[in-house]
């Protein structure tokens, strides 16, 4: 009976081997024969990117700014109050006598 088990699992060992075996080769002569497009597909995509690059980088930077503005502009009571308290501390400091 064990030996009956041990066979089995061995054919189904080779059984999924030989499929991931032809599986790998199938991808591989796929990718070889369709290799040019893929090669054409990187050189549109590059040109795209060298055109459409700028651009992006443009909108990123504006959006960064916008972004910033939005976020500072809430802050800015807050910066006001922070600047009088430390013109009101500044003002009252004596300055040491020098000896």
């Amino acid at each position: 009976m064990a030996a009956v088990l041990f066979l089995g699992a061995v054919a189904l060992a080779a059984l999924v081997f030989t499929v991931a075996l032809v599986g790998v080769l199938l991808h591989l002569i796929l990718r070889l024969v369709l290799f040019p497009l893929f090669l054409l597909k990187w050189i549109v995509s590059a040109l795209v990117m060298i055109v459409v690059g700028p651009i992006l980088l443009l909108v990123t930077l504006a959006l960064a700014f916008a972004f910033a503005v939005v976020l500072a502009v809430p802050l800015v009571p807050l910066a006001m109050v922070a600047v009088i308290v430390w013109a009101l501390v500044k003002a009252t400091n004596r300055p040491a006598a020098l000896a």
